[in-house]
């Protein structure tokens, strides 16, 4: 599973969980624009690098010894319904496979307890659907307690955030790299927020504003559903793909602060080195590929 703390919900692709498994979760309904209340619910979401879509079930999500009772998840690519025409516009690439995703899954912890809020309030296109047992799907309105949530969120305890553990790795990378997951902050003696912790709060958004050579960027965020540092920056060279390539290893930094208010701001050192160079090994864990 990709953990991502750039999205809120669990996803999970109908051929990681079996076509046994997957039949026998709880279908989600109740959407507000159902006249029936009683079609079952879809949902298209986009990403950075793509889409998925597929039905929104009930399940029991059990992470690290917490549970996650009765949550509402997308089951990825389950071909109940077919996939709505201003989703795959809208979205574009189709990562509703192991192969595109990289992944069985996504388990999205971000700072949202619900991954749209105004789906509450809106029919938002290529958002959320409502499936009738005839004809096709229809953009609706969905309540909150049915809309895909974060796991964390709705844990018992050591439910208000999450810490993520990695080691420094080497310059050139290594084969694999193995971090921590901690639930909970200032709940438990191994989540404690140092007294010395920097403190950037978050807009409506979930984004913080990121200052880097005297630019402020205001849709900063710390994505660790992206495999990269993503800037922009016309001085350094870059590939077809647009990652950075310069001859030599570059030292950076930015600084992040709140998008409103005079709190205080915390400088990030980062290195920025040559990708193709990197990628032409045989490593899989970097800290230092940027685009």
């Amino acid at each position: 599973m990709l953990l991502d703390t750039g999205s809120a919900g669990v996803r999970v692709m109908a051929s990681a969980l079996g076509s046994a498994l997957a039949g026998s979760l709880p279908a989600q309904t109740g959407a507000t624009d159902d006249p029936t209340h009683n079609a079952s619910i879809s949902q298209c979401a986009i990403f950075a690098s793509g889409y998925t879509w597929g039905s929104v079930k009930r399940a029991d999500v059990s992470i690290g010894g917490k549970l996650a009772g009765s949550l509402p998840v997308q089951i990825i690519s389950d071909g109940a319904n077919p996939t709505p025409t201003d989703c795959a516009s809208r979205g574009v690439v189709d990562i509703g496979s192991v192969a595109q995703l990289g992944a069985n899954g996504v388990v999205g912890i971000g700072s949202a307890v619900r991954d749209f809020p105004l789906a509450a309030q809106y029919v938002l296109p290529a958002t959320y659907y409502y499936c009738p047992s005839s004809g096709p799907c229809a953009n609706t309105r969905v309540p909150l307690d049915t809309q895909v949530m974060n796991p964390v969120a709705d844990f018992t305890t050591d439910n208000n955030g999450t810490i993520i553990r990695l080691p420094s790795l080497q310059p050139g990378g290594q084969a694999s790299a193995t971090g921590e997951l901690v639930f909970g902050i200032g709940t438990q003696q191994n989540n404690a927020l140092p007294s010395t912790a920097n403190i950037i709060p978050l807009d409506s958004n979930g984004f913080f504003t990121t200052t880097y050579k005297g630019s402020a960027f205001g849709n900063g965020v710390i994505d660790s559903g992206s495999n990269i540092t993503i800037f922009g920056d016309t001085a350094i060279p870059f590939d077809a793909w647009g990652r950075y390539t310069p001859s030599t290893t570059l030292s950076l930094s930015a600084v992040l602060k709140p998008t409103s208010g005079a709190l205080k701001s915390a400088t990030v050192p980062f290195q920025v080195a040559n990708t193709a160079s990197l990628l032409a090994g045989t490593y899989a864990a970097f800290d230092n590929i940027a685009a």
